[in-house]
């Protein structure tokens, strides 16, 4: 269970990348229900510390925090890719993994974990001015650069900057669950979940700007799911040719109609097998699948399980 959280910081330590791991953790919004952690920052250098942005920081904590922590968080900071690290600090992770605990890192944060032999015949994450150096500076890694974070529990890397906090929500929908995960992602005013890698491929969209030339039709999209459409079809709605719409919805959204269509349709079925006891049929219908069998399909391909392990997972006993 995730109730410990402490991140670790260095000199030049990057204030946005902190900012995140403490916005989602270290915020108390019992108000709305949600949980609140034991969060801390501790620092590897010091009671005073150094940021990159030019102003420095007093921590309170040093690294005996990260011996209670459930999650030890490490955030990018200046120069993390060519400067040595306290081994104290590499052997507090390299203990935090051995006790059970997860480590994430946000960007160049992933350089600490690799020095720390953590990554070792793993998959991570960086940001993708940083995935060369990283591979080549650790060649026992697999640098996957064009996703937003790589999950090889209980190691968590995330890419660059805002990819953090997918990670960050990651996490906590892997612990406590969706409906955690999306309120928290309400509050911060973020997509609780975004699909795709650094290139932007957002299957689901932000909110879009009165500018934007398909928004009309995404909202019309959302709102029949459950019918099927064709690209000529909404290119008429959204009064273009089609081979037009289809390049503008690619600009805007960064994937195509189909694909979007089908990951929103997920993501409904999400909302109902967590939120009603309909059946996996009738959620079928109103999600546009027309049988369980197409959408047991579609929602493995997507979620990596069934329809009914995903409602026993996220509802337990309530589950019909």
């Amino acid at each position: 269970m995730l109730k410990n959280v402490a991140a670790v910081v260095l000199d030049g330590v990057n204030p946005f990348e902190l900012a995140v791991v403490c916005e989602v953790f270290g915020i108390d919004r019992s108000d709305d229900g949600l949980p609140v952690y034991d969060f801390a920052v501790a620092s590897a250098e010091g009671p005073v510390v150094s940021t990159r942005a030019g102003f420095s920081m007093n921590v309170e904590h040093g690294l005996e925090r990260l011996e209670e922590a459930d999650l030890i968080a490490v955030p990018a900071g200046a120069r993390y890719g060519s400067r040595e690290y306290p081994p104290e600090l590499l052997k507090a992770l390299r203990r935090g993994i051995e006790r059970g605990a997860r480590v994430l890192s946000v960007c160049s944060g992933v350089f600490v974990l690799a020095e720390a032999g953590l990554l070792d015949d793993r998959r991570c994450a960086v940001h993708w001015h940083d995935a060369d150096q990283l591979a080549r500076s650790y060649p026992r890694l697999t640098v996957e650069p064009d996703v937003l974070y790589v999950d090889e529990d209980p190691v968590i890397t995330s890419a660059g900057t805002a990819a953090g906090i997918d990670a960050c929500l990651h996490i906590v929908r892997k612990e406590q669950g969706p409906e955690v995960a999306n309120k928290i992602a309400r509050r911060m005013v973020v997509p609780p979940h975004r699909d795709g890698g650094q290139a932007q491929f957002i299957e689901r969209p932000l909110p879009r700007s009165h500018g934007d030339t398909v928004a009309e039709v995404l909202v019309w999209m959302e709102r029949h799911l459950d019918e099927e459409v064709t690209v000529e079809q909404l290119a008429e709605r959204a009064h273009m040719s089609p081979r037009t719409f289809a390049r503008r919805f690619q600009q805007e959204t960064g994937t195509t109609p189909y694909r979007w269509i089908l990951r929103q349709r997920v993501l409904l079925a999400q909302r109902l097998l967590e939120g009603t006891d309909e059946t996996v049929d009738a959620i079928a219908g109103r999600t546009g699948f027309g049988n369980a069998a197409a959408l047991r399909h579609q929602f493995v391909q997507t979620i990596g399980t069934t329809p009914h392990a995903y409602r026993r997972t996220f509802r337990g006993p309530q589950a019909a």
